[in-house]
């Protein structure tokens, strides 16, 4: 493989994964232009946006001058590097309007820095108490930091960036995330994202028209164009950031049910969702097992969260099932919306909501955690085993939705679960040494959950860390401990793993 001038002997061309990275910045650099255009016009901070925006585009440019001698295409081996780069560097630069804002709340770097991860991983956590007292310039920022992230800033870059002609397959499957092969839409890869990022903006503006529509027809009084746009660019990402300190639950019970059916539809792999909304392909959904066992779990969630709150005497009636669905959608999608303070509700419904967190939605969809389909491949493997454990010479492919699953995709299943599970261990107990040494008040459960809801990019957690709480009360070093596991979420652990290995970077 031909290495770029000066990348030595290293096994990886960094040149040409930093040259696509600058690339990247470069339209990042240019969406601050949305919110500064909104802060000239209400008058707020509008610098602070266009310093964010030259420094990331020039940063951007600089990257590319520097690396114009490396070679047009992106290796595979390159994309591990390109992505954990991509997922690094954006929130440093995307956290620059929340440091120049003026806002007291975001003046802490670890703070700012901690916000923007959140927001480009998708995954919703919050440092600020008091989110309505945000400019909206800034509160435009953080739901538009969703949006780009949550189908993925590498898609964006796999449609639109020529350079990627090796290495934009693996690029896209790793924004695609999950064991299933990735299945092209189209007769390239560069088509299949633009199609892919079509269907995004077209839920997005469907989104927006719906929740519009409830505030026009005097549905839901409290839904202005600004509140239907600013939940829409946040839903469809599966994000979970919202305007109003009380999330989602101000808004009717529409409303909130048009939000479930968003989520549910967001939380459905794209590639899958494009056959069945824009393909027509009905039986999809019949044939594929993921999807039924997702909305399975959906339900099943559901019901369990209905008898704990009712039994618990919270909610009853209707607005006790809306609740119920609402929170286990919420949850399990890894959105994080809220129209109930689940932190007062019982331990057995904490414990209900710790296991969807640990589900996720579905492979190829903008939601995080371990995702449905590798539950459901752990539990076809656990059956074999136990089948050969009585018919020992039988041969017993594993199957998903009828077609047999390469038993080297199984092995990387079992291998991300520990993996998983191992790095959601160390974060908790990283929080819990740490809050003794800060001699900050943090419960046992308020570190596990707050682990799981950053690793799992679903927000919020439980304690002072619930859905109408903030993440602030963490000292700055648990702050940083849980920017890092949202930023592992988000890769999926895999590629920084391989970072780590020497033979990574050996020819």
């Amino acid at each position: 493989m031909p290495r770029s001038p000066g990348s030595g002997r290293l096994g990886v061309d960094v040149g040409s994964a930093l040259d696509l990275v600058g690339g990247v910045l470069k339209y990042v650099g240019a969406t601050f232009l949305v919110p500064l255009v909104v802060a000239v016009a209400l008058g707020e901070r509008w610098w602070s946006f266009a310093v964010a925006g030259v420094v990331t585009v020039g940063v951007g440019v600089f990257l590319d001058r520097i690396t114009s001698g490396t070679r047009e295409q992106v290796g595979p081996r390159e994309g591990f590097l390109v992505v954990a780069l991509i997922w690094l560097a954006v929130p440093a630069f995307g956290c620059l309007p929340f440091l120049l804002s003026g806002a007291e709340q975001l003046s802490n770097p670890v703070n700012a820095y901690f916000e923007a991860v959140s927001g480009f991983t998708a995954t919703g956590a919050t440092v600020v108490p008091d989110v309505e007292a945000l400019p909206d310039s800034v509160l435009l920022w953080r739901q538009l930091s969703h949006w780009l992230g949550g189908m993925g800033i590498i898609v964006l870059a796999v449609a639109v960036l020529p350079r990627l002609r090796v290495g934009g397959r693996q690029l896209l499957q790793s924004e695609l995330a999950g064991p299933t092969e990735l299945e092209r839409l189209t007769a390239t890869i560069r088509d299949t994202a633009r199609r892919l990022w079509v269907l995004y903006v077209g839920l997005t503006a469907a989104a927006i028209l719906g929740l519009a529509l409830l505030g026009w027809t005097g549905v839901d009084p409290a839904m202005s164009l600004w509140e239907a746009i600013a939940h829409a660019l946040s839903v469809v990402a599966l994000g979970g950031f919202s305007i109003n300190n009380d999330s989602v639950a101000g808004f009717a019970p529409a409303t909130q049910w048009f939000l479930v059916l968003v989520m549910l539809l967001a939380g459905i792999n794209f590639l899958r969702l494009y056959r069945i909304l824009v393909q027509r392909h009905v039986n999809v959904v019949v044939r594929d097992e993921e999807l039924r066992l997702y909305l399975t779990l959906l339900a099943a969630g559901s019901a369990l969260l209905l008898v704990e709150v009712v039994a618990g005497g919270f909610l009853a009636g209707e607005a006790a099932v809306r609740g119920a669905v609402f929170q286990a959608v919420s949850v399990m999608t890894t959105t994080g919306f809220a129209t109930e303070n689940t932190a007062t509700w019982t331990a057995l419904a904490s414990m209900t909501l710790l296991l969807l967190m640990f589900i996720g939605a579905s492979a190829g969809s903008t939601g995080g955690s371990i995702k449905v389909v590798r539950h459901l491949l752990l539990a076809k493997v656990v059956r074999r085993e136990l089948r050969q454990a009585v018919h020992r010479d039988a041969v017993i492919p594993v199957r998903l939705s009828g077609a047999v699953v390469d038993e080297r995709a199984l092995r990387s299943v079992s291998v991300f679960v520990v993996l998983y599970l191992a790095v959601f261990a160390l974060g908790t107990l990283g929080l819990v040494v740490e809050a003794r040494r800060a001699s900050a008040d943090v419960a046992a459960i308020e570190a596990i959950g707050a682990a799981a809801a950053c690793l799992g990019n679903v927000g919020p957690a439980f304690g002072f860390a619930g859905p109408f709480g903030s993440y602030e009360p963490f000292s700055n070093l648990s702050t940083g401990i849980l920017a890092m596991l949202m930023w592992l979420g988000r890769l999926e652990i895999v590629p920084v793993a391989v970072l780590l290995m020497r033979g990574y970077w050996r020819p």
